[in-house]
């Protein structure tokens, strides 16, 4: 069974950073695309980033380019999220999910992690 476990979230000053990690246990990483969402107050949910092997691509939403970067280590079957330059309208719940598409639509993902916490506040 596919489960999806995220880490990393906090509280962090404007300008500050993170990392967050979701851990894959039950299939090897390389057979699904990984996606980074979130999710705030009153807000509906929307993609970050995402991250596909074969082929090789990686998409970001506009909202973060050039400030988040997504990784994968398959040997640790783990997915990141670097965040730099932290914003408050950074604050919201980050879930990572699986799918068969690199999109950053959430209804291409069929698995998701419970979701970690990031609140960007100084």
């Amino acid at each position: 069974q596919l489960q999806l476990v995220e880490s990393g979230g906090g509280l962090v000053q404007p300008g500050g950073s993170l990392r967050l990690s979701c851990v894959v246990s039950g299939f090897p990483l390389d057979y699904f695309s990984m996606g980074w969402f979130r999710q705030a107050p009153g807000k509906e949910r929307e993609g970050v980033s995402c991250i596909n092997t074969s082929p090789e691509s990686i998409r970001y939403a506009d909202s973060v380019k050039g400030r988040f970067t997504i990784s994968r280590d398959t040997a640790k079957n783990t997915v990141y999220l670097q965040m730099n330059s932290l914003k408050a309208e950074d604050t919201a719940v980050y879930y990572c999910a699986a799918g068969a598409r690199n999109t950053l639509r959430s209804s291409d993902y069929a698995s998701w992690g419970q979701g970690t916490q990031v609140t960007v506040s100084s």
